[in-house]
């Protein structure tokens, strides 16, 4: 349900969305297939876990992420953003736009 009205959300903003993915699993699956140009996962899935899949996904491919969550994490403990839930559009808008600024600088970067 979340991600339903996230992906609304999303879409509002002008974003496409190609998945809305439940299980560590699928979102493996639809990450390796459609290569987006940013994933928002939750750290909690139905079965399995949003960081596991990002682990597995990173390591065939870096896409740029947020971490979503309803429990307390220290950002700093963890390689990405996290947006806590619940979120304003504001700070979901601020979390792509940082999200989006570092993957480009680290880009650069790897281009150097």
């Amino acid at each position: 349900m979340i991600g339903v009205l996230l992906a609304e959300m999303l879409e509002d903003m002008g974003h496409n969305i190609c998945g809305i993915e439940t299980t560590e699993a699928t979102a493996v699956h639809a990450a390796l297939l459609h290569r987006p140009d940013l994933m928002i996962v939750d750290r909690r899935l139905a079965r399995g876990s949003g960081i596991a899949a990002l682990e597995t996904i990173s390591r065939t491919v870096a896409i740029p992420h947020i971490v979503v969550s309803g429990d307390r994490l220290h950002a700093a403990q963890m390689a990405a953003i996290v947006l806590q839930k619940p979120f304003s559009q504001h700070e979901l808008i601020d979390a792509i736009e940082r999200t989006m600024d570092a993957a480009m600088k680290a880009g650069r970067a790897g281009n150097a």
